[in-house]
């Protein structure tokens, strides 16, 4: 009796063994299934960061700081005066171009006074050549009809009917005709000529009229040019966003080009993925994606896949891979991919440019 009993016990005991490893090797194999099928449709990294833009700040002219209006991580809007540099210098030049273009357009002024005036001096010369041509047509009559009277005197003189007297008044008539109407035609000659003169002068004022017209607009690019450099000694910020890597403070001497600080804007942020080239095979623009961010481990965020880098990160580094040496060993490359937030990050979440984040992209099957 006791050895049955035993034997019951035995059994139920393998019984449950069975069904415990049967429930336990199809809870594994469930679980593996789950496994299998999120990892192939949630691809996951956790090489991934915030990004965002950052705008360099530095002065286009070089110069002493009077004046840094900002502090490290204050918040700016577009166009708050960041930083002074005295701007002396810069005024002196700017007078400079200035006088030098009131020379220029006093020298213009000038010109066009010199033009009018020969102008007026050319109309009246217009003039004395109208008088003139009319003056020797007068005396070419005259010296036509002193001909006329001289020939008639002369066939008389000749027949004894006109006297000697007669024909000698009327012969010093003819040669004052003819004189009178040389002396005509002289200054009908002379006048074209003077009129031919002021025709060049006028031309010669017009060209050294346009040659300083050139000079003048050179002059106001230039003066315009000063006015530029002298609008460079006060630094604004090119976007509303957060002063950081401030490097600069009131006295310091800087050169152009010069980095002085930077803005970042957070309102324009998203998140630098790079995933191994090996996970990319299904990612497309549009997709989902589920985001962890170190610094707050309880909250969920969750972005779109925005675009995926035209190229592997070592690609694009300072000294790409050269894989053509001989020295060659393959390794999976990563591929940054730029997801966005679907929603602004808020106040009681704020991010950071840099912040470590584990972004999980889902896979439509």
């Amino acid at each position: 009796m006791g050895q049955e009993r035993k034997e019951t016990v035995n059994h139920r005991r393998k019984k449950i063994a069975i069904l415990l490893f049967s429930f336990i090797i199809i809870t594994v194999v469930i679980g593996l299934y789950a496994y299998v099928s999120y990892k192939n449709t949630h691809i996951s990294t956790d090489d991934a960061f915030i990004d965002g833009r950052i705008h360099t700040i530095s002065s286009k002219v070089p110069g002493t700081v009077l004046n840094v209006s900002v502090r490290d991580n204050e918040f700016v809007t577009k166009g708050t005066l960041l930083v002074d540099l005295d701007e002396k210098d810069y005024t002196v030049r700017v007078n400079r171009a200035a006088a030098a273009l009131d020379a220029e357009r006093s020298k213009l002024t000038e010109l066009e006074t010199k033009i009018d005036v020969s102008k007026k001096q050319l109309s009246e010369l217009v003039f004395m050549v109208t008088s003139a041509e009319a003056n020797l047509q007068l005396r070419e009559a005259e010296m036509q009809q002193s001909d006329r009277d001289f020939k008639r005197i002369s066939l008389l003189y000749a027949k004894k009917i006109a006297t000697e007297e007669q024909f000698e008044k009327t012969k010093t008539l003819n040669h004052i005709a003819a004189l009178r109407r040389d002396a005509a035609h002289e200054q009908v000659k002379q006048l074209k000529a003077t009129m031919e003169t002021q025709h060049a002068v006028i031309r010669q004022a017009v060209s050294a009229y346009d040659s300083q017209k050139s000079k003048v607009r050179q002059q106001e690019e230039a003066l315009e040019a000063e006015n530029l450099q002298k609008s460079y000694t006060r630094i604004y910020a090119p976007v509303d966003g957060y002063i950081t890597r401030k490097n600069v403070e009131t006295g310091n001497q800087i050169e152009a080009g010069q980095p002085l600080m930077a803005v970042v804007p957070l309102d324009d942020i998203w998140i630098t993925a790079n995933y191994k080239e090996t996970q990319l095979e299904s990612v497309r623009p549009g997709q989902k994606a589920d985001i962890h961010i170190d610094t707050y481990p309880g909250v969920r965020f969750t972005g779109t896949v925005h675009s995926i880098m035209a190229g592997t990160g070592s690609i694009f580094s300072l000294f790409p891979p050269e894989n053509a040496t001989g020295n060659y060993v393959k390794v999976v490359q990563r591929i940054p991919v730029k997801i966005v937030l679907d929603e602004p990050p808020t106040t009681d979440y704020p991010l950071r440019i840099g912040m470590s984040v584990v972004p999980t992209i889902v896979i439509e099957q």
